[in-house]
Order: structure tokens, then C-alpha cells, then sequence
């Protein structure tokens, strides 16, 4: 479902990903860890065509990032602790706006829906800017599935979620049955990703540098140990 071949992106003189090779089969759901700049976010963002590569090939559903972009949005779903909303827009207003733009069929009807399913219903009429953090994230999720992409792409879609906004998440990813969707999500909170992932990885340094199947993670302190071997920091 998705084939990243010698993956390179180059900012100036930082070198952000360094021949990066992932294959995530149809279905997988792959947590990737890895500390601050090591190049999760730039990963995510070249995987949603919001930015080029520098070098090297990455296909999504057998469409290439860089000659087929709008049939490879079309196929994802983004969730970001960026939530790629507008503020003075209604929540309404902006599934709307996402909707027409992805020519989803019978609009206001899915609209409801998704609102419903990521309980926003009583402000679905209300400003984004009026909603907290918690309020926007769900949202961004309903933006996400509202044409229900095959695959989902969680760039730390926890960061600035209070507890009851991470419980709530996480009853709307249950709930959403995500079971059927190719999912990579790049996170630091072990926890969910040895409860939700088939496969954890480890970007360092702009290069892949563990990846194994999640039912080889023994629990959290073992992972915690990898992590810091091949990091030199705790997680």
C-alpha cells in the first residue's frame, strides 16, 4: 500500500531523511518512533505531498507523490497536531470545504455523520476558534475520514491533548474500526503504539534504524531499552 524507495530530503545544509526505505503492506498500521528532528514530521508530510523530495521514489496505492499528487490525496487521511483547520470558519464549514474538495458524495449527509461519530454534533454551527484543543483534534479526525481514505497518516496526533482528550481520541479511533485502513503513525508514547501498531520502528537521524513486528516488544521497558540504545536518550 505504500513503497518508500531511497528517500531523501535536504533542507539547505540539514539533511532531514537519508535513503529511507519502508514498505507497509495493505492493512499494517506501523508506529514510528524517534526523537525531535530526527525526521518523523518531514516523513509524514512528503507522504501527504504537502512537500517534495529531494530524491527517491514514494508510492501510495500504486500512485507516485510526485506525478499523480491528487490521486494520492484522495487516498489519505491526515491527522497532524497541526489541524490543518480554519479558525473562522464553523466546524460545519470546514468538512464543507474539505468535502467539495474531495467530491464526496452525498456531502451534508456525511458531514452529519462524521460529526456525529466524533461527538461534535451540538457545535457543528460554532467558530474552530471557539474550541479547545481536545474539540479541534477531533474535528481534524472527522477532516481526516470525512472521504474515508484507505490510509491514515498520525503525525503525533497526541501532542497538547490533555488525558481526557487522549481517551477521547482514543474511543473515536476504537469506535472509527481503523482495523481495515493502512495506518502509519509517527508518536512518542510507547504505550499506544505497542496497543495499536503490527510493526514499531525507530527513525534516527533521518534513517530507519529498527524496525520489527510488535508482537516481538516485549512491553514498554524493553522497547524503552532499544530505544535508548539506538538513541542514546530515554523515550
Amino acid at each position: 500500500m505504500i513503497s518508500i524507495n531511497g528517500l531523501s530530503k535536504v533542507f539547505g545544509n540539514n539533511v532531514a531523511l537519508r535513503e529511507i526505505n519502508l514498505e507497509v503492506k495493505k492493512g499494517e498500521f506501523i508506529a514510528l518512533f524517534g526523537p525531535n528532528g530526527a525526521g518523523k514530521t518531514t516523513l509524514i508530510k512528503i507522504m501527504s505531498t504537502l512537500i517534495a523530495p529531494t530524491s527517491g521514489a514514494v508510492v501510495i496505492d500504486g500512485y507516485n507523490i510526485r506525478d499523480d499528487a491528487i490521486e494520492v490525496r484522495e487516498r489519505i487521511g491526515v491527522i497532524s497536531h497541526e489541524t490543518y483547520l480554519y479558525e473562522d470558519l464553523s466546524a460545519r464549514e470546514n468538512l464543507q470545504f474539505y468535502g467539495k474538495m474531495y467530491e464526496v458524495d452525498n456531502l451534508e449527509e456525511r458531514i452529519s455523520n462524521v460529526i456525529s461519530e466524533v461527538g461534535l454534533s451540538p457545535r457543528a454551527e460554532d467558530l474552530v476558534r471557539t474550541f479547545s484543543r481536545g474539540m479541534k483534534q477531533r474535528l481534524s479526525i472527522a477532516r481526516a475520514i470525512l472521504h474515508d481514505p484507505p490510509i491514515l497518516l498520525l503525525d503525533e496526533p497526541y501532542t497538547g491533548l490533555d488525558p481526557h482528550a487522549v481517551a477521547t481520541f482514543d474511543r473515536i479511533l476504537k469506535v472509527l474500526d481503523i482495523s481495515n485502513k493502512t495506518v502509519v503513525m509517527t508518536t512518542h508514547m510507547i504505550s499506544r503504539g505497542i496497543k495499536m501498531s503490527d510493526r514499531m520502528a525507530i527513525l534516527r537521524s533521518g534513517e530507519i534504524a529498527y524496525d520489527v513486528p510488535r508482537v516481538q516488544i516485549q512491553d514498554e521497558e524493553y522497547f524503552k531499552s532499544i530505544y535508548e540504545s539506538y538513541v542514546g536518550e530515554e523515550l
